[in-house]
């Protein structure tokens, strides 16, 4: 009987171990608002545009259209390390999300989490695909540490800002809702579309 209750008691372990891991990796992939695969999912046809609310906090390539490659690289990466940075403000956050206004009170909760204030997110290439869309591979980074390396995300140009693509951030939220949509802000069933 011995053997039997140290299988139950590991095994019991592995499942808390499991759990833990399973809700600290979906809750850095929810900060992060932008995950590996999602790139595809990104329509870039919104027809709503959100105006920052916040003129702090932007550098003067953060709402750059990038008439070049090269300059909306740089504006890419600048407003996705923005975006993904818990020292800026919430406004300007949302203002750096596609369609933001409606996931404000989402990035708002994020916002107050304590792990949210460790993460960051390093961009390591931008390929511009159109005048209106990008893919980006970043990063991140809990406490200076990388979590999840290598990340694809999307940037779509609304606006003539680049910003974070909602429908890579609504998938997010759906892997943290165990891969359901149900029960998601309504702009997200717009971003599936």
């Amino acid at each position: 009987m011995g053997v039997s209750n140290d299988i139950a008691s590991e095994t019991g372990k592995l499942e808390n171990v499991w759990v833990n891991t399973r809700r600290f990796v979906s809750w850095i992939l929810l900060v992060s608002a932008v995950g590996g695969g999602l790139a595809a999912c990104s329509s870039g046809t919104s027809t709503t545009t959100s105006t920052p609310s916040s003129p702090t906090a932007a550098s003067p390539s953060a709402t750059s259209t990038g008439s070049s490659s090269t300059g909306a690289e740089s504006a890419i990466t600048t407003n996705w390390e923005a975006f993904f940075n818990p020292q800026t403000p919430v406004a300007k956050r949302v203002s750096l999300l596609q369609d933001g206004q409606a996931m404000s009170s989402v990035i708002s909760a994020q916002a107050g989490s304590g792990l949210a204030s460790q993460a960051t997110a390093k961009v390591t290439k931008v390929t511009v695909t159109s005048p209106t869309q990008a893919k980006v591979t970043y990063t991140i980074l809990v406490a200076g540490t990388p979590a999840l390396k290598n990340q694809s995300g999307v940037a779509v140009n609304q606006g003539g800002t680049w910003k974070v693509g909602l429908a890579s951030f609504c998938g997010l939220l759906a892997l943290e809702n165990s891969g359901s949509t149900s029960g998601l802000p309504a702009a997200c069933n717009s971003a599936a579309a």
